[in-house]
């Protein structure tokens, strides 16, 4: 190594370095010989005098370009060389130390600075002098563009052959390379059939996660890329939900070929340059985009209506075209509703004590400091009338949707078996070719043997075991019996029926009208007044009026309850009056029985004046007091009042009786109760004559008490 003398014993006194560094992962995996190499460097570096020598690999995988990871073991490199530790730094070539310019300058004014030696496979250089700096200037600027240039033209190559549809280093599922540069469907039929269901069912249940679900619940695998060993392999496994979202999003399978939608920008974040990579651009935006590139699964147009439903279905996508995805909430029109005024989403929100009552606002610019909502409204009414105006367009179509229905019923499990008829064939194709394995080693040799037979006694086992699944449902699949063709068609021509009946769900009901409404418009005008312009699928629009009703209306107090309020609460406490409203057998606007909490909410919202408890007047006596007062029965005040005897009193029926205590202490009444108490006999009128009894016979039934 030229340079030698410029090694001094001042830098002898102190450590040498080796760094060693290699720009990715793959070459640390795969280039063993450059790290020898660069390992091979301490013995250089003890040759030349050094005793201690020391050895950075900390770097190894990580590149040194502009706005890379940190490297941690070329910081710590700089912190020892300002200490003043390092006497000699050796590097196998400057493109291991160094990048970029500002790493040069860097490092070689520090190592001016402190004295240290820089040095790499031939030369060791003092960077005190002026033309080992020269020299080093020189190489640097040569590595730096020697960098730049390799890499424009490999991105130069990798372009051109993206712009022929050719650049695709690891193909999705479901797709092999038939030529060089040609992409085919996979010939393996059962892979083919597994991302044509995924697409289907994803159309069933315009959800991401149910569709994920359907298959994690029927226990039906997808197929997956793995690499194993160095080779790229299709196995089936249980999907995850993400494996389904990349195929939904991916244009590959809409016959699309799309490269570069992914950018790489630089960013300055917490005081250092890194990279980012910006979100993923649609598919006609990439910078090499070619329609009609290859066969595919589902068409262009399929393609864009999937994403459109995927994006109303994600609530994080932050576009207005947000509606969320088909849940169980009880509102019809959640998603489809937009603000006539302001042109916002009109969301829905669920009250009620089941939560279940759904109601529309627009929160307009409620986030403000003097805000108001735009429109408010109830979900009940609202829902129900869209429901109508659903029935009315799709009864002219119920016969042929009831037809639709019978081949779905006939071929409900079709699917499943289909699946599972393709994983046997594999499976029996597996056990077989498993067995020519084992068949064809020696005998002799156990420790091959031993391993093949387990392997064919595996798929044996494996295979028995989906056939006898695959048994299970062909004997529970029954096609429709005439009497449940009969039924479906009959649901045909009573569509209304049919979508009114309890065990249609919500969530069916919510797809249809998603499927057959783009958006509602709908703005309060004038006040009182709910008008909707609707959008329907194909460009036709409609438009109607309809009253607003609020709950207050919706669940209003009779005015027969209101008025047997207004003549009780005078005198009588919510109690009672609530217990009159029962026994007169009446209920709520909810449909609930009355209670004193109800009775103060209708009399509050209907400006009634009352009170909690009722007024106790001393001269007033109910039945029962006036009982106790005379020392006598409640049937005795009876047949005195019935009698005309004592005058009595009710506000309403099953109202307290009011009985005045003056009337009970008159000189005809209080004859009567002498006699009574004397005779134990009633007798209405002058107990001196000789009058019959009024009531004959009735001895002691109304004796004092």
């Amino acid at each position: 190594m030229s340079g030698e003398d410029k090694i001094t014993a001042a830098h002898r006194a102190r450590r040498a370095v080796i760094y060693l560094r290699q720009s990715s992962a793959g070459r640390v995996r795969h280039n063993l010989e450059s790290q020898r190499l660069q390992y091979a460097l301490a013995d250089r570096a003890r040759a030349l005098g050094f005793a201690h020598v020391d050895i950075l690999d900390a770097d190894l995988g990580i590149s040194a370009a502009v706005a890379a990871q940190r490297r941690a073991d070329f910081e710590r490199l700089l912190g020892s060389v300002a200490l003043g530790e390092i006497g000699l730094i050796l590097s196998r070539e400057l493109s291991r130390l160094l990048r970029t310019d500002k790493d040069f300058c860097q490092l070689v004014e520090l190592c001016q600075l402190f004295g240290t030696l820089l040095g790499d496979e031939e030369t060791l250089y003092d960077t005190s002098r002026m033309d080992d700096q020269l020299v080093l200037g020189i190489k640097a600027t040569i590595s730096v563009v020697e960098l730049k240039v390799l890499k424009l033209r490999l991105l130069q190559g990798k372009e051109h052959k993206a712009r022929r549809g050719a650049l695709y280093p690891r193909l999705p599922p479901g797709y092999v390379w038939a030529a060089p540069e040609t992409v085919a469907k996979d010939p393996n039929v059962r892979v083919q059939e597994a991302i044509a269901l995924l697409f289907a069912k994803f159309r069933e249940t315009w959800s991401i996660r149910q569709t994920f679900k359907w298959f994690r619940d029927h226990d039906v695998p997808l197929p997956v890329t793995k690499v194993i060993g160095t080779k790229q392999a299709v196995v089936f496994q249980m999907p995850r939900p993400s494996f389904i979202a990349s195929v939904l999003h991916n244009p590959f399978y809409a016959g699309a070929y799309a490269w570069g939608r992914h950018a790489t920008e630089p960013v300055w974040s917490a005081g250092v340059l890194r990279k980012r990579r910006t979100a993923v651009a649609a598919p006609e935006q990439a910078r090499i985009f070619i329609r009609d590139h290859h066969e595919g699964y589902i068409d262009w147009a399929t393609f864009e209506e999937h994403q459109r439903m995927m994006r109303r279905n994600s609530w994080r996508g932050g576009t207005d075209e947000t509606a969320g995805a088909v849940r169980a909430g009880q509102g019809l029109l959640a998603g489809l509703l937009r603000c006539g005024r302001c042109g916002r989403r009109i969301h829905v929100r669920y009250w009620g004590k089941a939560g279940t009552a759904a109601r529309y606002l627009c929160s307009g610019d409620f986030g403000t400091a003097a805000g108001r909502y735009c429109v408010g409204f109830g979900g009940a009414l609202v829902d129900r009338r869209f429901g109508e105006e659903i029935v009315r367009v799709l009864s002219p179509l119920g016969m042929q949707a009831s037809l639709h229905a019978l081949e779905q019923l006939g071929a409900q499990d079709d699917e499943r078996r289909q699946v599972y008829a393709r994983q046997l064939e594999q499976l029996e194709y597996e056990t077989a070719r498993a067995a020519e394995q084992y068949h064809a080693v020696d005998a002799r040799n156990r420790l091959v043997a031993a391993e093949l037979e387990r392997r064919w006694n595996a798929k044996l086992e494996e295979t028995e075991r989906v056939r006898t699944v695959l048994t299970e449902l062909t004997a529970q699949h029954q096609p429709p019996s005439a009497e449940e063709r009969g039924a479906l068609l009959a649901f045909g021509e009573r569509v209304a029926d049919l979508w009114h009946h309890p065990a249609c769900p919500i969530e069916l009901k919510k797809q249809i009208a998603r499927t057959v409404l783009e958006d509602v418009l709908v703005d309060e005008d004038p006040p009182g007044t709910l008008a909707f312009i609707v959008h329907w699928k194909g460009g036709s629009h409609t438009a109607f009026t309809m009253t607003k009703v609020g709950s207050k209306t919706v669940h209003r107090t009779a005015d027969a309850d209101l008025e047997v309020i207004r003549k009780m609460a005078s005198r009588y406490g919510d109690t009672d009056i609530a217990r009159v409203l029962n026994k007169l057998g009446r209920r709520t606007g909810k449909g609930k029985p009355w209670s004193a909490l109800a009775v103060k909410t209708a009399r509050r919202n209907h400006t009634i004046e009352g009170r909690r408890e009722t007024i106790v007047d001393p001269e007033l006596l109910t039945l029962q007091a006036a009982a106790r007062y005379t020392a006598t029965s409640d049937t005795t005040i009876k047949k005195l009042v019935d009698a005309g005897v004592v005058p009595m009193r009710q506000v309403v029926p099953f109202a307290p009786w009011e009985i005045h205590r003056a009337d009970l202490e008159t000189e005809p009444v209080r004859a009567i109760f002498e006699h009574l108490k004397r005779t134990g006999r009633l007798s209405i009128g002058d107990p001196s004559t000789t009058q019959p009894e009024l009531f004959e016979g009735n001895h002691g039934g109304d004796n004092a008490r």
